[in-house]
């Protein structure tokens, strides 16, 4: 099992900054693929990003592409995301999420999920 804790969240002006980081424990991390999604009020929750295993590939949805960066740090258990030039629809509450399968199989369905950290960006 893997249990996962969302940190960093936060208020901020539109077009500022802001890192997210996710710590794993229960399982070795390195075997996971691991994502991040997020969740508006009164919105479905969405996929924001993900990272492979090895941390060579990573994937974004189109709505957050060139302002953020997902990483991880597997000798720290450690995936972060790295948000930049912030909006207000970028607010939402934001979820960790690892799989044993592909990226392909976290968007399908993710084995664990965090609880989740706010975020919201004010105008």
């Amino acid at each position: 099992q893997v249990q996962l804790v969302e940190s960093g969240g936060g208020l901020v002006q539109a077009g500022g900054s802001l890192r997210l980081s996710c710590a794993a424990s229960g399982s070795t991390f390195s075997s996971y693929t691991m994502g991040w999604f997020r969740q508006a009020p009164g919105k479905e929750r969405d996929f924001v990003a993900a990272i492979t295993r090895t941390g060579s590939t990573t994937y974004y949805a189109e709505s957050v592409k060139g302002r953020f960066g997902i990483s991880r740090d597997n000798a720290k258990n450690t995936v972060y995301l790295q948000m930049n030039s912030l909006k207000p629809e970028d607010t939402a509450v934001y979820y960790c999420a690892s799989s044993l399968g592909s990226y392909y199989t976290l968007r399908e369905k993710s084995d664990y999920w965090g609880r989740g950290t706010q975020v919201t960006v004010s105008s």
